[in-house]
């Protein structure tokens, strides 16, 4: 991390990349406008059939990556649905449901970065369809990356074909464009999943399904103090914290949110690393 008194010069590059920034990201509480077409088992179809993607299965069109990406990983001793890493350990995990401005998305990704900080995003399909750059971007930024559904629908109210669709859809989605179906799964508009999802998830490929302990509420504009107070009114070791690219706010909070962290010993770390 870097040291505390710098940060105030980090601070004016964050309240420049805000002015640029517009607030039109993923919340869980609105409804999104879909963005092209799900893939994977049509509405109503056999959710069985076709098999859907695996952690080493070729899916997609277009050449992968030359570097793949890290696949989706079993923890031993995590349940299917993972909440919060180890509680003995002074580290945390800041992730962001990946959609919005792309120039919002930058910025929360370079204040990260300068403060020696590594997240996890979970990226909606139709945003990577829309910004595909940003998918090697973070990769390359030692970030995790992972599946927030093709649309950012309500997947808790859709059947199993569709439901299964909008995860396969965002798998292929990674898959084209970093050789990975991305690190972690999150369902969309929900904080945890039903068992239907859990098991849809797992026939996916991805073992864990990545909830949070910690919701930061920025998705609701409150402002940038009032994401910092949530945030570290809440956060202890382990916690995984839910966080948005879309909003101004959370970029002008981070530089203070980060420092707070610093200042009691939490270390802000992939989801990944958070539970290795």
């Amino acid at each position: 991390m870097i040291p505390i008194d710098r940060r105030s010069a980090l601070r004016a590059g964050a309240g420049a990349a805000v002015a640029g920034a517009l607030a039109t990201g993923c919340t869980d509480s609105a409804p999104a406008t879909p963005t092209g077409s799900a893939s994977g088992p049509p509405r109503g179809s056999d959710p069985g059939s076709p098999p859907g993607p695996s952690a080493g299965s070729s899916i997609g069109s277009g050449r992968p990556a030359a570097r793949t990406a890290p696949q989706p990983r079993r923890f031993p001793g995590q349940g299917a649905e993972i909440t919060h890493g180890p509680r003995d350990r002074a580290r945390v995990a800041l992730t962001f449901h990946g959609q919005g401005d792309p120039a919002t998305a930058t910025a929360v990704l370079g204040e990260a970065e300068r403060a020696g900080a590594r997240i996890t995003v979970l990226a909606v399909g139709g945003w990577l369809d829309e910004h595909p750059t940003l998918a090697r971007r973070i990769l390359d930024g030692g970030h995790d990356l992972g599946n927030h559904t093709l649309h950012h629908i309500d997947i808790s109210e859709l059947d199993e074909a569709a439901a299964y669709a909008e995860i396969t859809g965002c798998a292929q989605r990674l898959h084209r464009l970093t050789g990975s179906i991305g690190s972690w799964f999150r369902p969309s508009r929900t904080q945890h999943a039903t068992p239907l999802i859990l098991r849809l998830a797992r026939k996916a490929g991805y073992p864990h399904v990545l909830s949070y302990d910690v919701d930061s509420l920025d998705f609701t504009s409150p402002g940038a103090a009032a994401v910092t107070r949530t945030v570290t009114g809440q956060i202890r070791n382990g916690s995984v914290v839910s966080l948005h690219f879309g909003y101004a706010d959370t970029v002008a909070a981070l530089p203070a949110l980060l420092d707070a962290l610093e200042r009691r010993g939490l270390r802000a770390v992939t989801t990944t690393e958070l539970l290795t």
